[in-house]
């Protein structure tokens, strides 16, 4: 690609990214996104095709770096388990690099009257889908290994995923309820043992 094109279209989705974080999608206007970004306004046309063509090359940014972190976590030589704790410290390193890519992905928002929200979303929560089933895998693996109870694999992902979600959004509220980075870690760690804890069979 262009360096210069590159340039461009990395200013655009940094001021889309801020713009997004700051008030909902259908709020942003194509100009402000422009004007922020020290583009000419068919820059966002020429490169993205309108505003909704922009907003899901982010979202899809958001998932890739997402992606990139879980693939530290999910690795073949750690136990089921082991990838469980792993997936949990490498979801908060993706916070911790990203933190608007991790509201995205964990806390989207009402898509609202945005024409493409809808659709968009959709495909976000297949993303987030997708990445939550190499755990509900690692959680089939231990099962069939008889390292991990017989517990349905997909509900016990969904807690895992939420209570991580949880947890990791203490880290920007304004209140006495804020925690740490390094609380945010242990906190993980400990829902993360409570659940696994009670997953291992006995001769574990």
């Amino acid at each position: 690609m262009d360096p210069r094109a590159a340039r461009t279209i990395d200013a655009l989705l940094s001021a889309a990214e801020r713009l997004f974080s700051e008030r909902p999608v259908d709020q942003v206007t194509v100009e402000e996104i422009a004007t922020t970004a020290g583009v000419a306004i068919g820059s966002v046309y020429n490169h993205f095709g309108s505003k909704a063509g922009l907003h899901a090359a982010l979202v899809e940014r958001a998932v890739d770096a997402d992606r990139r972190f879980m693939d530290r976590a999910y690795t073949t030589e750690r136990s089921p388990v082991d990838q469980l704790y792993a997936a949990a410290e490498e979801y908060l390193e993706f916070y911790l690099a990203n933190p608007e890519y991790f509201r995205m992905l964990a806390f989207p928002g009402d898509p609202g009257s945005y024409p493409a929200g809808r659709d968009l979303a959709e495909r976000l929560a297949a993303s987030v889908d997708k990445q939550n089933e190499r755990m509900v895998t690692a959680l089939r693996r231990g099962i069939a290994a008889g390292a991990i109870r017989d517990v349905d694999p997909e509900d016990v992902a969904t807690v895992l995923w939420a209570a991580w979600n949880g947890i990791i959004s203490l880290g920007w509220r304004s209140d006495p309820l804020r925690r740490s980075d390094d609380e945010l870690r242990h906190l993980l760690r400990v829902a993360t043992d409570a659940v696994a804890h009670g997953l291992l069979t006995e001769q574990k």
